[in-house]
């Protein structure tokens, strides 16, 4: 007889079994809720973090005739297209609530967050500079060398921001406009570390503009040492610099521990998950009815977001993020 019996009428796990999640750097949930996964699904869960969510999607592509996976957690509304194309996930089988947000059939939606421009108060007091209102005085001489963005060739913020662009102004305008910022002065660092922690003024660096989340002046007043009565930080949710990351989990096309991975996933949908990854990751959570944490009461979410469409991403995001190499880059 198996030692742990799983969801009734479905077949239970041996003591040994070991379950394989995939995902990005930025995973982060309590141990003891792991733990407790672990001991309710008789299973031993391996967790491999793969740096960013389009490296680690590329590790999924790479590997797919030997999964190195049984369950990812991670892809996103811009990389879902590439997810499909290259036939790696499978359909889900389990039981999630009802939820508003959506991502392909393949994937299920387990937090949100905003993408956008953060901007270091204490720098524009001291400067007294007037915050920018619009992409188009983003661009402006008064704002030269100031906003340091990741490159959509190397990460997930980064590629969302350029998707906010083209949805907001169209392809042609969107183009220009990262024309005038590279004339302006722009920033370009790797991905969101190094972009937040060594290139932004708030922790010593040269820019006070950087594209990072809605919710990172919460965390900045979450993570303080000292009581600060506001976050050092804000976000501006420019119009047309606003871009809505849904990210979801699912089962990898070929994994092994099918019913221990599919209890994953509905474990990610689980209450208890999506109000610790408010403060874990950083995220909201797609379940309408779990409370929001205190602490996100400084992550004002956006009125508006722009992006193309979900087919547009899919056929062009590769060529759109070329092109952006050689306008910015080149």
């Amino acid at each position: 007889m198996c030692a742990v019996l799983l969801l009734a009428g479905s077949a239970c796990l041996t003591h040994a079994a070991e379950l394989r999640l995939l995902t990005h750097a930025s995973f982060a949930l309590p141990k003891p809720l792991l733990t407790q996964f672990e001991k309710e699904a008789g299973v031993t869960l391996r967790i491999t973090k793969a740096g960013d969510a389009g490296e680690m999607l590329n590790k999924l592509i790479l590997t797919r005739a030997n999964p190195l996976a049984d369950v990812v957690f991670g892809i996103d509304n811009v990389l879902a297209g590439k997810a499909q194309a290259a036939q790696v996930l499978d359909p889900f089988e389990g039981h999630v609530g009802a939820t508003p947000f959506t991502l392909p059939a393949d994937l299920v939606p387990v937090d949100y967050g905003y993408v956008t421009v953060n901007f270091d108060r204490a720098w524009f007091a001291k400067k007294g500079l007037v915050l920018p209102r619009s992409l188009d005085e983003l661009a402006q001489p008064a704002y030269a060398r100031l906003l340091v963005v990741e490159s959509p060739a190397t990460s997930s913020p980064g590629n969302a921001f350029l998707l906010a662009t083209i949805g907001s102004l169209g392809e042609a305008l969107a183009f220009d406009w990262w024309a005038r910022m590279r004339a302006n002065g722009l920033k370009v660092s790797k991905g969101w570390s190094e972009a937040y922690y060594t290139e932004f003024s708030h922790n010593g660096g040269a820019h006070p503009l950087v594209v990072s989340y809605a919710s990172s002046p919460a965390a900045e007043m979450f993570f303080s040492k000292i009581k600060l009565a506001e976050p050092p930080t804000g976000s501006l949710s420019l119009p047309g610099g606003v871009f809505r990351q849904i990210e979801g989990a699912a089962l990898v096309k070929g994994g092994k521990e099918r019913t221990a991975a599919i209890r994953f996933v509905e474990f990610l949908r689980s209450s208890a998950v999506q109000k610790r990854l408010q403060t874990e990751m950083w995220m909201f959570p797609v379940d309408a009815a779990v409370p929001r944490d205190d602490a996100l009461r400084y992550a004002l979410e956006p009125a508006a977001f722009d992006s193309p469409s979900a087919q547009a991403i899919a056929e062009k995001n590769a060529e759109w993020v070329q092109r952006w190499i050689k306008v910015v880059l080149k």
